[in-house]
């Protein structure tokens, strides 16, 4: 898993993808970049980001945010109880 951050990461991505395009099944968009030309890059790679919190900081925040979503789901598919499991009944009373 490749988490892309910003304008700097989406350009490396597009690299990535034109030497070997099997990379593009392993890009998590982290967030969506106020920066000129990330969302531009997104859709090219064709990524809808996790998040759009306007940021342009440049130091990762995004990709901090986006990692963190990733593992909750990760979690969440993998730890979570069924209603069968959990002992939910679907009877409503």
């Amino acid at each position: 898993l490749v988490v892309i951050d910003g304008f700097i990461s989406g350009a490396g991505a597009l690299i990535a993808c034109a030497l070997a395009p099997r990379v593009k099944g392993y890009l998590v968009a982290a967030h969506q970049s106020v920066e000129i030309g990330h969302q531009r890059q997104l859709a090219h790679l064709g990524l809808r980001p996790l998040v759009d919190l306007e940021m342009r900081l440049g130091e990762g925040t995004g990709a901090a945010i986006g990692i963190f979503l990733v593992q909750a789901a990760v979690a969440v598919l993998n730890e979570m109880a069924t209603f069968s499991e959990a002992g939910v009944s679907d009877k409503e009373d």
